[in-house]
């Protein structure tokens, strides 16, 4: 799977279709200093400043994640007529965004100035207009988006901050014109209620936002069924729920959580739209919404370790995959209580179990095969692998040439093999009738009858399946290649 995730995401930015952000773009501003003494004036900190930037928020934040995972990516928002607006329309450029963000007369452009110190937000002055939209502006906007949609996005995000610019109208407008185009619309929503983002592909709201819109609380048990219920309610194909240090859950035709993959936090501010934008990217380029948002957890968990807003780039995703990758193989080597969890796991899923077993030593081209034919029989392979002393009672005191861990690690790193458990008895028995697979696989030199384990599976309704080898490939052949 990993690999599966790393390759696509390799070629983010490698067709010519584009992403359409449209929501409430804002300007982060940071102020950054150190705290020695309290001000003698009133009991608050004093900070001494010692840095000062700024960043592409909201919105805004969404279309540089994208467009620095190589997402060619177009951006429509309001900005005031002012110096912050200037500020954020040179920020979004820079980034390499279309930016086709309207400029407003009638309110300042959101700004959000955030005091730090030590990775600590100490204050935030936020800068916004609670004013509805005029007409005028409803017009301007919807000029925009109806130009955009002209030409045809592979994706819509609406990033709603409740700023006023995706109001009901404005949603349904875009949403009903992307389906007439069959473009699939992502929300990250705000307020408590959805109707007006009825017909949308997918949702992604966090955990309180999911519970004000189902009317419960953060901590209800049966949060994640209203949930499911509240997806039908508005046609959602799929809905997303961060949920902080508690990962992301997928509700589509059934659940799956993703658990949080951050090893440090120190700001979450930006998460959500890290998280869109890699599903988004992710859908665009052929993912399931599993394998999406698989990525974009992993985003996520990249970002959350930074100070302030900050996007993720591609180099980035593709070294945390690299490294959830190298240890995504390292877990797969497993003693028996980890196997039956996996297994366990897998069976609730109703993904086919298949095992085989063998010695594996000096992988070669046609173990690969054959482990390649045998995972095609079912979801997932299990390989019960012979320790170095009952391989030295098969094949005779010289053998193994590798090291049975070694051998264990080599084969984990297969994408074929889901997981590998080391057993030192003299058949693999035990180890089928604990695992109860749905599918028993071995070399075609054996018939059905021969195969240990083979009335076992076939009595809780599994089968055998014989696979051919590839000729002139073998171990021994190599060792009395390396001897001569």
């Amino acid at each position: 799977m990993q690999q599966k995730l790393l390759d696509t995401v390799k070629q983010f930015g490698s067709s010519k279709s584009h992403a359409l952000v449209i929501g409430d773009v804002m300007l982060d501003r940071y102020l950054i200093g150190s705290v020695g003494r309290i001000s003698p004036e009133a009991p608050v900190p004093i900070v001494l400043l010692n840095a000062q930037n700024e960043r592409a928020g909201g919105a805004a934040n969404v279309a540089a994640n994208l467009a620095l995972l190589g997402i060619k990516t177009h951006l429509i928002g309001c900005v005031g007529d002012d110096l912050e607006g200037e500020s954020l329309a040179k920020l979004i450029t820079e980034t390499g965004i279309v930016n086709q963000c309207f400029t407003s007369k009638n309110r300042p452009t959101i700004a959000k100035t955030r005091v730090v110190s030590g990775h600590q937000q100490m204050m935030r002055l936020d800068q916004e207009s609670s004013a509805a939209f005029t007409n005028a502006e409803t017009d301007a906007l919807k000029a925009n988006i109806h130009e955009a949609l002209r030409h045809a996005p592979k994706i819509v995000i609406l990033s709603d901050y409740a700023k006023g610019l995706l109001s009901e109208v404005v949603c349904q407008d875009i949403i009903k014109q992307s389906n007439a185009q069959k473009i699939p619309v992502l929300v990250d929503p705000k307020g408590s209620d959805y109707s007006k983002y009825v017909g949308a592909t997918a949702l992604t709201p966090n955990k309180k936002e999911t519970a004000e819109a189902c009317s419960t609380t953060v901590n209800d048990a049966d949060l994640i069924a209203k949930a499911s219920a509240l997806k039908d309610c508005i046609k959602l194909q799929f809905l997303a729920v961060t949920r902080g240090e508690e990962g992301i859950t997928l509700i589509d035709e059934s659940t799956h959580q993703l658990p949080a993959t951050a090893k440090q936090v120190f700001d979450v501010s930006g998460a959500g739209d890290t998280v869109i934008a890699t599903l988004a990217a992710g859908l665009m380029h052929g993912l399931t919404p599993l394998e999406a948002l698989q990525t974009a957890n992993l985003a996520a968990g990249v970002v959350v370790g930074k100070v302030g807003t900050v996007p993720i780039t591609k180099t980035e995703l593709i070294e945390a995959l690299q490294a959830e990758q190298g240890s995504e193989q390292a877990h797969k080597v497993c003693d028996l209580a980890q196997l039956l969890a996996k297994v366990n796991t897998w069976k609730a899923l109703n993904q086919k179990i298949v095992f085989t077993n063998g010695c594996f030593d000096l992988l070669h081209a046609g173990h690969v095969t054959y482990l390649e034919a045998a995972k095609k029989r079912g979801d997932k392979l299990v390989l019960g692998l012979n320790t170095d002393r009952s391989v030295s009672v098969l094949k005779g005191p010289s053998r193994p040439v590798v090291h049975e861990n070694d051998r264990a690690r080599v084969l984990a790193a297969l994408e074929s093999v889901d997981a590998v458990i080391l057993f030192d008895e003299d058949t693999p028995l035990n180890l089928i009738n604990a695992i109860k697979p749905n599918v028993i696989a071995k070399g075609s030199d054996y018939n059905a009858t021969q195969v240990v384990g083979g009335i076992e599976v076939q009595s809780w309704g599994g089968e055998i399946a014989l696979i051919d080898f590839v000729e002139g490939r073998s171990t021994s052949k190599l060792i009395q290649k390396l001897e001569n």
